[in-house]
């Protein structure tokens, strides 16, 4: 199905502060959507202010409003200023649940501000397919060049002497496709470079493209995947051949995480001769009609609840890693995953012997991709703790392996979480290494919640807390979440808290429907809980529209600051229910128990 918003030339919708306050929301709703293919949002919009660089500036965001779910997803968002139109573009799986798609614009605090949506469109197929017939070019861009760029060619137009007598699309003199002409080229190897819009979406499959070459001497026409950070590979490069005919190229393209793809020319001289371009075009199947044998990243997690996943141990270096549960109080946290659940500790009293190593080894990991790692890790009883816990990579082929992280200093005792980002060309395996230098010098390493995902990690992470020392006994601070709608069935509310210190006051989650005053208590923890993160797991209903608010009371101690993080609503029942409640009760028998 397609949806179409157009607004005709002359016309687009517009908010300004001249219509608004501060902050006030404008929002507008599509009907109801259904889409058995991949989609194609476009969307054309442009942001004015008077402010250079606002406290809160004016943005413009997008959601979407997926049928029996009591919450919307941001898909984008946007506060760029600019003096002319820009255009977004958002891939869409196919999905078999009806949608709506939401535009929301917020105005900022600033003198004047505005913002202007001229269309919104959706269509079948891929947001890096065009065959340049429409003005705004699918989303791609040129990046300037003083003396040579990428220009549109056709629709009987004469702006070229390089202009051909057809286009791909059209077969005729009307159609349009994308040139460079070598005519103002100053220097040796100047680039002209054509930019995609940016994936959204994983997607691998077969880029293909019609292109013309026509040169003289020494030209060179590649293209190349550029990831967020700005790190460049080769796709493809075009055969030396001279034709006046529209020739097919095409490359296997996998892009498991944002990538843009750039066609870029570079000339000799300034009769290095022109490069058309033509219907770029996107399939899901590979060029050389094979499917791709996807690498899911969750094969190379694990929470170690039930047993070791697919990561395995060396027997060469025996029973390394041990899996343990240990019985939590306020003092000594159980595993990071539920606080009640398994974990792997090394060095136990089973291993710990002077000069032991312990290894454990993840599944082989597809070369030529970016991995973020996560994992979760916490030391006891080490007297110098360089080098106690390390992550390597292993790569098969050339048995070498490469240290990419270990730990310096860090809190003993406490459940601590380390990101590393890496790429290999090669197929490889990461490795967890613990090693028990001597007999004296042989504590105790607890690894949990090993997480692999494509792309890179985020170096800084951000929470909401309250600062006990800046407030008196008993004073509340309160966290509301947007209006969330209905469904007939259950809602999941997962977060993680944090309630550590004496005289630690209270944390409680409500449910406020919309247009009452009361509020229905759904969870509530009191005083000191942990040293570490715990979860929360929340199973409620609503037969309307509602407010989750998250209130933290302080409590008789300054050291009583509460936090919260990483909220998730989710469809449906909660998967894992059950969440045992921490007393604060100092020492006990069990404080140093571990179940084996």
């Amino acid at each position: 199905s397609i949806f179409c918003v157009c607004i005709f030339p002359g016309h687009y919708i517009s908010l300004d502060t001249s219509q608004g306050t501060p902050g006030d929301t404008a929002v507008l709703l599509s009907p109801e959507l259904y889409s058995e293919e991949w989609s194609c949002i476009r969307l054309i919009y442009q942001i004015a202010s008077s402010s250079v660089l606002p406290v809160h500036p004016t943005a413009l965001k997008l959601y979407l409003r997926v049928a029996g779910e009591s919450f919307d997803h941001l898909l984008w968002t946007t506060t760029e200023r600019s003096e002319s139109w820009l255009i977004a573009s958002l891939d869409m799986r196919n999905s078999t649940n009806k949608y709506k798609i939401i535009l929301e614009g917020v105005l900022g605090r600033e003198p004047f501000a505005s913002i202007a949506v001229f269309e919104i469109k959706i269509t079948t197929g891929y947001c890096i397919e065009c065959n340049f017939e429409e003005n705004h070019l699918c989303g791609f861009t040129n990046h300037w060049n003083p003396n040579v760029n990428w220009f549109v060619g056709g629709g009987n137009i004469g702006n070229s002497q390089s202009i051909l007598l057809r286009d791909h699309t059209l077969h005729d003199e009307f159609g349009h496709y994308m040139y460079v002409d070598s005519l103002y080229v100053k220097h040796f190897q100047e680039v002209a470079q054509l930019v995609s819009p940016r994936t959204t979406i994983p997607m691998s499959g077969c880029l293909s493209f019609y292109y013309q070459m026509q040169q003289e001497s020494g030209i060179v026409f590649t293209a190349y995947m550029r990831d967020i950070h700005g790190f460049y590979e080769e796709l493809w490069r075009a055969d030396s051949l001279m034709t006046t005919d529209w020739v097919l190229g095409e490359v296997d393209f996998s892009a498991p995480y944002p990538m843009e793809v750039i066609f870029e020319v570079a000339f000799n001289s300034a009769k290095g001769g022109y490069i058309a371009l033509d219907d770029i075009s996107f399939s899901p199947v590979f060029c050389s009609n094979e499917t791709e044998l996807s690498f899911n990243p969750t094969e190379a997690s694990c929470s170690f609840e039930d047993d070791l996943c697919n990561f395995y141990q060396d027997h060469k270096d025996g029973p390394g890693w041990s899996r343990v549960k240990v019985r939590p109080n306020a003092y000594r946290p159980g595993d990071h995953t539920t606080g009640m659940g398994y974990y792997l500790l090394a060095n136990t009293k089973f291993t710990s012997q002077p000069g032991y190593i312990g290894r454990l080894y993840s599944p082989t990991l597809p070369g030529n991709l970016q991995y973020c790692l996560r994992f979760y890790y916490a030391l006891y009883g080490f007297f110098k703790m360089s080098d106690t816990l390390a992550v390597y990579i292993f790569e098969e082929n050339h048995v070498v392996q490469e240290k990419i992280w270990s730990v310096l200093e860090t809190p003993r005792g406490v459940w601590t979480q380390a990101e590393i980002t890496f790429k290999k060309p090669m197929p490889c395996k990461v490795v967890f290494v613990s090693w028990c230098k001597s007999f004296w010098d042989c504590g105790l390493v607890a690894l949990d919640d090993v997480s692999v995902s494509l792309g890179s990690c985020h170096a800084v992470g951000y929470y909401m807390y309250i600062e006990a020392s800046h407030m008196i006994y008993g004073q509340k601070a309160r966290l509301t979440s947007k209006l969330l709608r209905w469904t007939s069935g259950y809602q999941c509310l997962q977060f993680f808290y944090h309630m550590y210190g004496a005289g630690t006051g209270i944390l409680n989650v409500y449910m406020k429907k919309h247009g009452e005053k009361d509020e229905t208590l759904l969870w509530r923890r009191r005083g000191e809980q942990s040293i570490s993160w715990l979860r929360g797991l929340i199973e409620y209903r609503s037969d309307n529209y509602h407010q989750i608010i998250f209130e933290a009371v302080r409590g008789v101690s300054i050291r009583s600051d509460i936090a919260i993080d990483d909220i998730l609503f989710q469809a449906g029942s909660c998967k894992e229910i059950g969440e045992t409640t921490l007393q604060s009760s100092g020492y006990s028998a069990d404080f140093n128990e571990i179940e084996y």
